[in-house]
């Protein structure tokens, strides 16, 4: 009797450790699966909706953005000029992984979806900044059109909550 104790006890451990070697790259793939950009690497041409990306070289001003757990962004709001260029300070106040991501509405509810059926697709978009908590990560943007544009955390249920800032941008 013992021994069978012995052996149900072993399969469950055996169980619960392969459970968890599979579980845990879908778990954390969104989280730390981001590699960062090299800044020495070329500026992007890429030219979106919202701009394109800044040079740090040629940074207009900074703006800090405040990241919590109650899923909210400090400011909520931003103003710039068209033609500027901004140094986003992003800081996580939370005890969650939290992203600030650029773009136009659709956009991101798109890219939001796109994220909830792959969890550990990796990306490192200049629009983008994955902040670990308690960390802080920049991204140098200039908003080369006039317009309303969003950013938005995508991590799972963030963005549903309200986790939502607007950029109005005004002819420079």
């Amino acid at each position: 009797m013992k021994t069978q104790a012995t052996l149900i006890s072993r399969l469950a451990y055996a169980v619960l450790a392969t459970s968890l070697t599979i579980a845990a790259p879908a778990v954390l793939a969104h989280g730390d699966g981001h590699a960062k950009k090299d800044k020495a690497a070329a500026i992007s041409t890429d030219e979106h909706a919202f701009g394109k990306e800044g040079d740090q070289k040629h940074v207009d001003r900074t703006i800090t953005v405040d990241m919590n757990d109650t899923m909210r962004f400090t400011p909520s709001r931003i103003k710039v000029k068209q033609g500027e260029t901004i140094r986003f300070v992003v800081r996580n106040k939370g005890q969650a992984q939290h992203e600030m991501v650029l773009g136009t509405m659709d956009e991101l509810k798109a890219h939001g979806e796109l994220m909830k059926k792959n969890p550990e697709m990796e990306h490192d978009d200049p629009y983008m900044a994955h902040v670990k908590p308690g960390g802080k990560e920049e991204m140098v943007w200039q908003f080369t059109k006039a317009g309303e544009f969003n950013y938005g955390c995508l991590a799972p249920g963030h963005f549903e909550a309200g986790m939502i800032g607007k950029i109005k941008v005004v002819k420079g």
